[in-house]
């Protein structure tokens, strides 16, 4: 269990943020020798960090802003080189649920534009911010084309949920359902299955050789093991 210090939003855990922000960022940045000369980002920083703590959120918050990060930086380790521009992914992390309602379908799409505004703004160059862009379009099927490693690294790096610990991926599902709360419980238990079959379905969830390895196996068993508790009338809440 972290620290209470270190637990996401306090003031410490902010800073943390912001300074992992600016990190991306200013490698991202056409000309990072110049940098006085660019906009601060701490702002774009903090606008960022507001979004991910609005009240409608319950598992794509901090927490799961700080895991993704985590989880791109467990596969740099691992996999060193493995991505041609891991600032740009670690971006791509920041924006990929920036805008985001339950209720809406559109999330990745308003995600994707706000970078595209916010990104030239801040200094990164037209190519960078059109790959960012990209990146979190890709979130919605999570289906990079192969040779695609920036795609990889994200697209494993937001999954890596799946995998947890079984209480940890509890705690997911359960947030999961407190979001959709304004589904009846029937429908979100077939569309929630549905989803997960399809995922089951899939001949691989994750594309890098460390996600495979590591994450694959844990990963299909709580899927499984969900998709088999929501056919479950008797099963209680999620």
């Amino acid at each position: 269990m972290p620290d209470q210090a270190d637990a996401p939003g306090t003031p410490d855990a902010l800073a943390v943020l912001r300074a992992r922000w600016t990190q991306a960022l200013e490698a991202a940045r056409a000309t990072p020798g110049s940098a006085k000369e660019l906009p601060d980002p701490t702002p774009y920083a903090d606008n960022l960090l507001a979004r991910w703590q609005e009240p409608q959120r319950r598992y794509h918050t901090l927490t799961h802003l700080t895991a993704v990060l985590d989880h791109i930086d467990v596969l740099e380790q691992a996999e060193a080189g493995y991505a041609p521009d891991p600032a740009l992914v670690r971006l791509a992390a920041w924006f990929h649920d920036a805008v985001y309602a339950p209720d809406r379908s559109e999330n990745e799409e308003r995600s994707a534009r706000l970078a595209e505004r916010a990104l030239p703004e801040a200094g990164v160059p037209a190519a960078g911010t059109a790959e960012v862009a990209r990146l979190v379009r890709l979130t919605v099927t999570h289906a990079p084309a192969p040779g695609d490693r920036n795609g990889e690294l994200l697209c494993d790096a937001d999954l890596a949920i799946l995998a947890a610990p079984p209480e940890t991926y509890a705690a997911y599902t359960a947030a999961v359902r407190e979001e959709y709360a304004f589904v009846p419980e029937d429908a979100f238990r077939a569309g929630r299955a549905a989803v997960l079959s399809q995922l089951l379905a899939l001949p691989r969830l994750f594309r890098t050789p460390y996600g495979t390895q590591h994450w694959e196996e844990p990963a299909r068993a709580n899927i499984a093991a969900e998709v088999q508790r929501l056919g479950r009338a008797d099963s209680g809440p999620i």
